[in-house]
């Protein structure tokens, strides 16, 4: 596909989207990857659970974390524009995949209302080996109803 096909960004989420939930992934992730990005985003929604706007902000990448003034500031977007991140009621993580060498976890999440959504998290390796947040992009899960 070429790029003049993706002009909006949900464009690309939507082709994203549709490789992993087809289970076409363009690299083979090791289980040790896997476990460390679940850690990753379990942690931070934890920190989320609890409030604790600077350990939810150290899962962040240098990239995210320069967008955000302080932690307090990262936590309040999350709480506007994410409120099923900041609080699910729900967690299911898809199998983790490589899309164009760009690691990416979807995550299935439900919030109070019952309304379930996929979170894709872009990952981004860091210098000394560790893997931290670098975007995550949320919408409404397809209707299974056909």
């Amino acid at each position: 596909m070429s790029k003049s096909h993706l002009k909006s960004p949900w464009a690309v989420v939507a082709v994203l989207l549709g490789f992993v939930l087809q289970g076409s992934a363009f690299g083979e992730p090791d289980e040790r990857e896997a476990t460390e990005v679940r850690l990753v985003i379990e942690s931070q929604l934890a920190a989320f659970a609890a409030d604790d706007a600077a350990r939810a902000f150290s899962f962040a990448s240098p990239t995210i974390r320069h967008m955000f003034a302080t932690p307090d500031d990262f936590i309040a977007m999350v709480k506007s524009t994410y409120p099923v991140v900041y609080r699910h009621a729900s967690v299911l993580f898809m199998p983790f995949e490589y899309v164009e060498d760009v690691p990416i976890q979807i995550v299935q999440m439900s919030d109070a209302g019952g309304q379930v959504w996929l979170a894709l998290y872009k990952m981004q390796k860091q210098t000394d080996g560790s893997c931290r947040i670098d975007g995550c992009v949320v919408r409404p899960a397809p209707s299974k109803s056909a």
